[in-house]
């Protein structure tokens, strides 16, 4: 009996527990559910709930003001938050993927799957990430479920073929350019080393950016990136609420 609960668990013939949040770490149905949600107490994986906010996240291509944004900006702007997220993470262990979903169902949208090389490291991340904010919203994060990305994607979205669109239950995998993955990943999506030497692209110094946006100061209290680069307001991780300031290169992040 035993061993075929374990064959079943997370399987459309588990009728305990529910197989799409096992396998996509989310539910349609969240608190509704006939099913159990039962949260990992340990995991590689760490979820970010509805983390990323799209600049055209009320009416696609249209920004709160109703002006149109070109699809490159749009791309810039997640670019952006993407390499900043990574950098955050990258301080509590090494990054085996960053994935963010481009659902647009209310308990998909936005959402960040952060999966580490080790446990341990998930838990250092999601201990320093309890009850911080970024960009003035606090951060939500718990262990997820998911371990294998290949069965939590939508196979027809990476084909272009999926009808479902944004309220597709699969994972929308948004996609990073292959400069940036090998700038952050390593050539060829090997493990880059801490000690890398950065490419002059990478190596955006938070010193520039302190000259694009005029004077910051560090608060280890209270900090959030005012602006980057090509006019993205992309705000960083804050430990007790949005204040004014921009994290020093190298600082490790206070614990909660």
């Amino acid at each position: 009996m035993a061993e075929h609960l374990a064959s079943i668990f997370g399987t459309e013939k588990d009728r305990v527990n529910c197989p799409f949040y096992f396998k996509i770490g989310a539910c349609r149905h969240g608190d509704r559910c006939s099913r159990l949600h039962t949260k990992p107490s340990i995991s590689p994986t760490i979820l970010l709930s509805n983390m990323y906010q799209r600049p055209d996240s009320i009416t696609p291509g249209v920004d709160a003001q109703g002006h149109h944004i070109h699809p490159r900006k749009i791309q810039q702007h997640f670019e952006d938050f993407y390499e900043d997220l990574f950098e955050e993470l990258n301080k509590y262990g090494e990054i085996e993927s960053l994935n963010i979903c481009d659902n647009l169902a209310d308990h998909m949208v936005g959402n960040v799957y952060v999966q580490f090389s080790e446990e341990e490291q998930a838990a250092n991340a999601l201990k320093n990430l309890t009850g911080r904010f970024y960009a003035g919203r606090p951060i939500i994060v718990d262990f997820s479920p998911v371990t294998d990305f290949r069965e939590a994607t939508c196979r027809q979205y990476e084909e272009n073929v999926c009808n479902r669109g944004g309220y597709c239950n699969f994972m929308h995998l948004k996609k990073i350019s292959r400069e940036l993955r090998r700038q952050l990943f390593g050539r060829y999506g090997k493990r880059h080393s801490r000690s890398r030497s950065r490419s002059p692209y990478r190596h955006r110094s938070y010193e520039e950016r302190s000259r694009r946006s005029h004077s910051r100061k560090y608060d280890e209290r209270d900090h959030y990136y005012e602006s980057r680069s090509r006019g993205t307001e992309v705000q960083a991780l804050a430990t007790g609420g949005v204040g004014a300031g921009v994290p020093v290169a190298g600082e490790k992040p206070k614990s909660s």
